[in-house]
C-alpha cells in the first residue's frame, strides 16, 4: 500500500489545486519533512514558508497541527474513517482518499474528477453545488463489484485517472472508458454537458494598498499577519485593510480613505503600479507604492529582509506579485 503520509499530503495540496503546480512543492516538503514526524517538530514558520505560493494557506495551518495530532498518536494515521475525520483539517472527502489509497477501506473518495463521473455514468443533470449529495450518493456504489473492493487502493486511484484522462471536462474519450456500454450520459450524445453547473456568481471587489519601503542595501521592510483569518500568519508588505472602496494614494484623487496614514512611515511614497489577485470569494486590487530611505532604525513593526533571503520567509503570491511589480518598475539595488 502507499505511504499514508504521501497519500495524505498529496492530496491536502491538491484541493484546488493542479497537479503541474502541485508537484514541485510536494518534492520540496518530502526533502524538508521526510516524515510525518519530521514535519510536526519544524517551526510553524518554516511550514508556512515552504507553502507560501501554493495558496489557500489554512491548508499549511492544519497540515502542520494535522501532523501534531498523529505524532502523538504515535505516528501513525488512523487507519478508519472515524478517526481520520477526527483529524485537523481532514473531512470526508479526505478520509475517504486516505483510507482507500493507503488502507484499502473499501469506500469511494469523490473528487471533481469523480464527480465528472458520476453525473456522466448516471446522466445526473441536477446543478452542481445542489446536486453534490446525489452524486456522492452514486458514487459510493460504484465499487460495488467484489474486486473493486478487495483492491480499493487501485480503484480509487483507477478512479481519479479515469476522470483526469478520459472522461475529461471537454471531449471526453468515450470510445477508451470501460465503462462505455453502460454510461447514460454517452447514451444522450452530449456527454460534455454533465456535470451542470450553477452560473457562477460574480466576486465582489476588494481595494487596498501597500507600501513597498527599501534601505539603501535594497532590503525591504516586511510585517507579519495575524495568525486568523486569510493568509494567516503569512508576511506581507505593510498597507491598509482590504476594503470595498478604494483607497486614495499619492497622484489620485477621489472621494476614498486616504492611504498614507497606514505607511510604514513618512516618506517620498511614488505609485509603482496595481495587482490584481483573485481569492475564492473576492477580487482583489492592490495600489503599490514605494519609497526609499537610509535605514528601517526608525522602525518596530516588523522585520527586514533582503531580496535574496525573501525565499525563507512565507510570502503569498500576492505580495510576491507586489514585489515583482516594483522591481520591474525600479530594477533591485545592490
Amino acid at each position: 500500500m502507499p505511504d499514508p503520509y504521501r497519500v495524505w499530503l498529496s492530496e491536502i495540496m491538491l484541493q484546488q489545486t493542479t497537479v503541474a503546480a502541485v508537484k514541485p512543492y510536494f518534492d520540496r516538503f518530502l526533502a524538508l519533512f521526510p516524515d510525518v514526524e519530521a514535519l510536526a517538530a519544524a517551526p510553524a514558520g518554516q511550514v508556512m514558508s515552504a507553502w507560501a505560493g501554493l495558496g489557500y494557506y489554512a491548508r499549511a495551518r492544519n497540515l502542520h497541527a494535522c501532523a501534531k495530532a498523529v505524532t502523538a498518536l504515535g505516528g501513525a494515521f488512523p487507519r478508519d474513517l472515524e478517526g481520520l475525520r477526527a483529524l485537523p483539517g481532514i473531512g470526508e472527502y479526505t478520509a475517504r482518499a486516505v483510507g482507500a489509497i493507503a488502507f484499502g477501506l473499501p469506500v469511494v473518495p469523490v473528487d471533481g474528477n469523480v464527480e465528472r463521473v458520476t453525473a456522466r455514468l448516471f446522466a445526473i443533470d441536477a446543478p452542481l453545488p445542489g446536486a453534490r449529495r446525489t452524486l456522492a450518493a452514486k458514487a459510493a456504489t460504484l465499487n460495488a463489484a467484489p474486486e473493486a473492493q478487495a483492491r480499493a487502493s487501485d480503484f480509487a486511484q483507477a478512479l481519479f485517472d479515469l476522470g483526469a484522462t478520459i472522461c475529461t471536462p471537454r471531449r471526453p474519450l468515450c470510445a477508451l472508458c470501460p465503462w462505455r456500454p453502460s454510461c447514460d450520459g454517452a447514451a444522450t450524445g452530449a456527454p460534455e454537458r454533465l456535470p451542470v453547473r450553477a452560473p457562477k456568481a460574480v466576486k465582489p471587489e476588494r481595494h487596498g494598498v501597500h507600501f513597498l519601503l527599501r534601505d539603501r542595501a535594497g532590503a525591504i521592510w516586511l510585517r507579519t499577519r495575524p495568525d486568523r483569518g486569510l493568509l494567516g500568519g503569512m508576511t506581507e508588505l505593510p498597507g491598509t485593510p482590504w476594503t470595498d472602496a478604494p483607497w486614495n494614494v499619492p497622484g489620485t484623487t477621489g472621494n476614498g480613505q486616504d492611504a498614507l496614514p497606514f505607511a510604514p512611515l513618512a516618506a517620498q511614497w511614488r505609485v509603482v503600479g496595481t495587482v490584481r489577485h483573485v481569492f475564492t470569494h473576492f477580487a482583489l486590487t492592490i495600489i503599490v507604492v514605494a519609497a526609499d530611505v537610509q535605514d528601517f532604525s526608525a522602525l518596530r513593526d516588523g522585520f527586514a529582509a533582503d531580496e535574496t533571503g525573501l525565499a525563507r520567509h512565507a510570502l503569498p503570491s500576492v505580495m510576491r506579485k507586489c514585489i515583482e511589480l516594483d522591481g520591474r518598475e525600479t530594477g533591485s539595488r545592490e
